[in-house]
């Protein structure tokens, strides 16, 4: 049976609200068509449901959309008005679709890492390596001390990170990719620089030079002493491990920091690692991200990457710069 238009009897109009966009695309298919028949084939749908979709919308608009011409239907005035208003709205609608699709696919190969700073001696080149085997990622690096890097993850305004012990004050998922070795350090000239075994007790009677509270470097500091019922010898705050590092080698004070930091230094024989009771303290490497956050096909690849790759490239990194015991 042949649907039929809707009757000549105009209705009260109504607000508009109940008029989807689907009945817009219907409404157009059918002005097209000039048939319902037609319309339901095009859009794949049953003649009866294309007109009852067109009487919601002329029962909506409280307007006659359409009369029957013998075996067709016709637009009305009314209908012919409102074709260029359903044409902008699906056409809107469209270009919307199109513009997230394109958006999504712009994020999907875009990937923000943040790093702490004491990565910054070997993380832009396991990223470059990263970017080797993935040219199309477009790769955004922030380097921050744990609070700023933490900061990004709980904003937003970074997707993944590497760091070490992961944050508490929000929930990540985290997985471990290599050791990472803290150690006591001094100037070679430094007079506890000629001793082994130096206890844990006569340390407190030297000056230190510390990062801010709240980062890695300062919680293996207050963590070594405290631990043991010591009070915290007399440091001076640094804004950097850089910094730190100048300082030592000015012969200003001792240090604990990241074994990872000072390679180079090192192995050129600027700064000594002290034989120090219960050094090296062994902390990991991570890379992770907020556990309610989905990462998108750039992330998962990083992190996959990362997790496979990245303890043989520390390895390879640091070869025998640092040979220290992992016991």
């Amino acid at each position: 049976m042949v649907a039929q238009p809707q009757e000549s009897t105009p209705a009260m109009p109504k607000d508009g609200s109940r008029i989807t966009l689907r009945q817009l695309e219907i409404f157009l298919a059918a002005v097209e068509n000039r048939s319902f028949a037609a319309a339901a084939d095009r859009l794949s749908l049953s003649a009866p449901a294309v007109s009852m979709q067109m009487s919601k919308l002329g029962e909506e608009l409280g307007a006659v959309l359409f009369e029957k011409d013998g075996r067709s239907i016709q637009p009305t005035d009314i209908a012919h008005a409102l074709v260029p208003y359903a044409r902008e709205m699906t056409t809107t609608l469209s270009e919307a679709v199109e513009t997230v699709k394109s958006m999504q696919g712009e994020l999907d190969n875009r990937l923000r890492v943040a790093m702490v700073s004491t990565a910054r001696n070997f993380g832009p080149q396991l990223l470059q390596e990263f970017q080797k085997t993935h040219p199309g990622i477009d790769l955004q690096i922030t380097i921050a001390n744990r609070r700023g890097v933490i900061d990004a993850l709980e904003s937003g305004q970074a997707d993944i990170a590497l760091m070490g012990r992961p944050p508490r004050r929000i929930e990540v998922t985290a997985h471990q990719f290599a050791r990472h070795p803290y150690v006591l350090i001094s100037h070679p000239d430094h007079p506890l620089a000629r001793f082994r075994h130096i206890r844990r007790a006569d340390l407190t009677a030297h000056r230190f030079l510390v990062r801010e509270a709240g980062s890695g470097t300062r919680m293996v500091h207050e963590h070594y002493f405290l631990s043991e019922g010591l009070a915290l010898p007399q440091a001076q705050e640094m804004d950097s491990n850089a910094n730190i590092k100048q300082a030592v080698m000015a012969n200003m004070g001792l240090a604990f920091i990241s074994a990872h930091t000072i390679a180079l230094e090192h192995e050129a024989g600027k700064l000594t690692i002290l034989d120090a009771e219960g050094m090296p303290e062994w902390r990991d490497w991570f890379v992770l991200y907020p556990k309610d956050a989905k990462l998108g096909a750039a992330g998962r690849q990083f992190r996959d990457h990362i997790r496979a790759k990245g303890p043989a490239f520390m390895q390879d990194f640091f070869g025998d710069a640092l040979a220290l015991d992992q016991s």
